[in-house]
């Protein structure tokens, strides 16, 4: 009776250690140096935290952010950033069982300096953002998981009241709603949250709609955008003015119900606030903040959608670019460009907190992280 006792308690060790390794942390770069690992891929130990090498990239140019697809097949990414007269959009195929990223094709990202990507639930569209032109632009996904031609490409002139950084229209990420009907645009360089229906049917899916876009405040520069998990409300971090705006979500149009502050009240100026994103129980928010501070910003989410701020956490790196959370809600990984480190963070799921777990990882202008269970 022991003996089998023992026996199946080993095998129960065995499948939850095999379980924990079959999620996956991708990633991104400023590289700039095409003999350098542009994109590196690790398995993540959901049991520990502990990140373990798996593959990597090289031969590609400031991989500044990156997708995966809804199926863990493919990953999108955004190439030639901050390269004059460049920027493009690449395909990589991702073979677990051979553990390799394969490169499979790029096109021209239609506009300067692409920051952001997306992929349509259904995995057949992408959407790009392109911040130094201000524009996005959408392109069906091939059954290969190739990228195909542009469908359509949007550029945007008008600016806002900031003299130096709002010259002109700033596009920094491209977010699907959540049932991917519609596609919102926060442009830091207009103070607007543009917004279009999305129609998954038609060869040019962007549709115009009754409301193009919500304003923000002025000199607020909207960068990334997040939903709550029960669909209802959206939450846009503000770069510039270092603040969180939550809105209604109804229809595709947006309205502002609460405005707070990413960083404590001794923080006068110089904001450089950057991420934003909800653990899966939709109970805690979590931003990141650079310059001064370099931390994550943690607030837990009322009945109401409200936010109210519990704490922060240091990244433990300089200019904490982009973090992710696992789908478990277990781990936070931050990325810090400046510093070149990424870091675990083991989440508390009652208190919101966050724990460091696990050793470091060390790359180059590291900018971006993804997670994803396959």
């Amino acid at each position: 009776m022991k003996q089998k006792i023992y026996y199946f308690a080993i095998v129960f060790l065995l499948a939850i250690n095999l379980f924990s390794q079959n999620t996956y942390v991708f990633l991104g770069s400023y590289n700039r140096d095409k003999t350098a690992e542009a994109i590196q891929v690790y398995q993540l130990d959901t049991l520990s935290g502990k990140l373990t090498k798996f593959t990597s990239v090289k031969n590609v140019v400031n991989p500044s952010y990156l997708t995966v697809s809804p199926n863990g097949k493919y990953i999108y990414v955004c190439t030639d950033t901050k390269t004059p007269n460049a920027g493009s959009v690449s395909s990589f195929e991702f073979n677990t069982s051979a553990k390799t990223l394969t490169f499979l094709n790029s096109q021209r990202s239609g506009g300067e300096n692409p920051v952001y990507v997306s992929v349509h639930k259904n995995g057949k569209w992408l959407a790009n953002a392109n911040y130094t032109e201000g524009s996005v632009s959408v392109y069906p996904i091939l059954e290969n998981g190739k990228i195909d031609s542009i469908a359509q490409n949007f550029q945007y002139m008008d600016g806002s009241t900031h003299k130096e950084r709002q010259t002109r229209s700033h596009v920094h990420s491209a977010v699907f709603s959540p049932q991917c009907d519609y596609l919102f645009l926060p442009d830091l360089g207009a103070d607007k949250i543009r917004c279009y229906a999305f129609d998954e049917n038609l060869k040019k899916p962007l549709v115009e709609t009754k409301n193009p876009f919500t304003k923000t405040d002025l000199e607020a520069g909207p960068r990334h955008f997040t939903f709550h998990p029960n669909q209802k409300w959206g939450y846009c971090i503000e770069e510039m003015a270092g603040q969180i705006s939550l809105y209604n979500f109804e229809n595709g149009v947006l309205n502002k119900i609460q405005r707070l502050a990413t960083h404590p009240d001794k923080i006068k100026e110089g904001f450089e606030s950057s991420d934003i994103h909800i653990s899966p129980d939709g109970k805690f928010l979590y931003a990141t903040n650079r310059g001064k501070e370099n931390n994550i910003a943690i607030f837990s989410i009322a009945e109401n959608g409200f936010l109210k701020n519990i704490g922060y956490q240091s990244t433990l790196g300089k200019h904490p670019r982009i973090f992710a959370i696992d789908e478990s809600g277990k781990f936070l990984i931050a990325s810090n460009v400046q510093t070149g480190n990424v870091v675990v963070f083991k989440r508390d799921f009652k208190t919101g907190l966050l724990k460091k777990v696990g050793k470091q990882i060390k790359m180059e202008n590291v900018s971006c992280v993804q997670i994803r269970k396959i």
